[in-house]
């Protein structure tokens, strides 16, 4: 009998935020065990709302969104983005050089497949958000991870970044502020990171999904802003910002040196155009959404429920013994560490499979974000306070005893 299995491209993809530990913690719900969930960046199942100004845009033009829009969005969706990132000052932008897509999910997976070759090096940070990984994995080139540093706020390496790059090294990831640890990236740093881009002739990617999302005065840098002579894609959305992830609207931003990625730009092209369009009722609302009153940041100051919520769940992981800590500076993610000689950790798997067994509270492995050690993992600190105390008792009791 004919059997199908999965394509050998799947083989060595890797995707552990919906892995097997999230796989068993919905076998556990289907017994009826209550799961106390801290593994998804998902603000709607946590009492996050949408702007109003934002839903009745949506319902207002819905009706006139019946069809097909330009592959690359509607125009005014991508004039809204281009206005956006003239004020980030991003260099040599033009409207036909921006593309909407369902998410920053399809537009990473597009931007990957236009790109790499078999055997194709590309530098992506450890930790790293772990769909790229994925991607660039499926579309045939080989990653490498550059670490970037606990001990410095969790900023790059320069110098590990320097070491890894190779004669088949055709671009860098650079994701600021970073899923999972919460950091913003220093300007000085990424200075740094374009000089080597320069001297190595990279393209750069950045992922800056979480830029309208930073707490106290910390500015945020677009890396593309300080390359005007390089070929950089720039990443945003609205999933995170506006509290609308299952909208699906996300986009790209080409800037800098168009002239040396004009080839790399039909492939863009060739692959848009095959999807038909991304989802037009949610670029609908793309221009009253970044032009509009902007309810975040309400969120991310003293008083506001993700900065008290951050607040909370830092000081509550610092006082368990065996933890330690970096406070995050943006987004809704930390990212603790163990103290693996004093819980006998080899396999961080393990302990995110023990603590779900055990406590009923869903965490993830730092090696599912590609972290080198298994000694991290991620927490989203979404969940009202109430829940966010009820998880760290546990984790607390939970750790007063463990052993691998």
């Amino acid at each position: 009998m004919r059997t199908f299995k999965k394509s050998s491209k799947l083989d060595n993809v890797l995707y552990d935020v919906r892995g097997p530990v999230v796989t068993e913690a919905a076998r556990m719900e289907e017994e009826g065990r209550k799961i106390l969930k801290l593994n998804i960046g998902n603000p709607a199942p946590f009492g996050f709302s949408a702007p109003d100004e934002v839903i009745a845009d949506l319902i207002q033009n819905a009706a006139d969104c019946e069809g097909y829009s330009d592959s690359r969005g509607l125009f005014s969706a991508r004039k809204a983005i281009m206005q956006y990132y003239q004020l980030k000052k991003l260099p040599n932008l033009h409207i036909q050089n921006i593309y909407t897509g369902n998410g920053v999910s399809e537009l990473i997976n597009l931007a990957m497949q236009a790109l790499l070759d078999d055997g194709d090096e590309i530098l992506i940070p450890a930790p790293d958000y772990p769909l790229w990984t994925a991607c660039a994995t499926l579309s045939g080139g080989h990653v490498v991870h550059y670490i970037c540093d606990e001990q410095a706020d969790w900023n790059p390496d320069i110098e590990d970044i320097k070491s890894k790059i190779t004669d088949k090294t055709k671009a860098i990831v650079v994701i600021n502020p970073n899923n999972p640890t919460g950091a913003v990236y220093e300007k000085d740093v990424l200075e740094q990171i374009v000089q080597v881009a320069r001297e190595h002739e990279l393209m750069i990617f950045c992922d800056e999904i979480y830029d309208r999302l930073i707490m106290d005065g910390y500015q945020h840098t677009s890396i593309a802003s300080l390359a005007p002579d390089l070929f950089c894609v720039t990443f945003s959305g609205l999933s995170k910002s506006h509290m609308i992830a299952g909208f699906r609207i996300g986009w790209m931003v080409l800037s800098g040196d168009l002239s040396k990625g004009k080839d790399y730009m039909e492939g863009l092209n060739m692959l848009s155009n095959m999807r038909l369009c991304s989802n037009v009722p949610a670029q609908s609302i793309v221009q009253t959404a970044l032009g509009g009153y902007q309810s975040v940041n309400e969120y991310i100051v003293p008083g506001g429920r993700i900065y008290e919520q951050r607040e909370f769940i830092y000081n509550a992981l610092k006082d368990i013994p065996g933890i330690s800590v970096v406070k995050p500076k943006a987004a809704f993610y930390i990212f603790p560490k163990l103290d693996t000689e004093k819980f006998h950790i080899t396999d961080d798997m393990q302990f995110a499979y023990d603590f779900l067994h055990q406590k009923q509270v869903l965490v993830v492995q730092g090696t599912g974000f590609n972290w080198i050690a298994p000694d991290h993992f991620r927490i989203v600190y979404l969940p009202h306070r109430r829940t966010l105390s009820q998880a760290m008792q546990k984790l607390s009791d939970f750790l007063e005893t463990y052993h691998q």
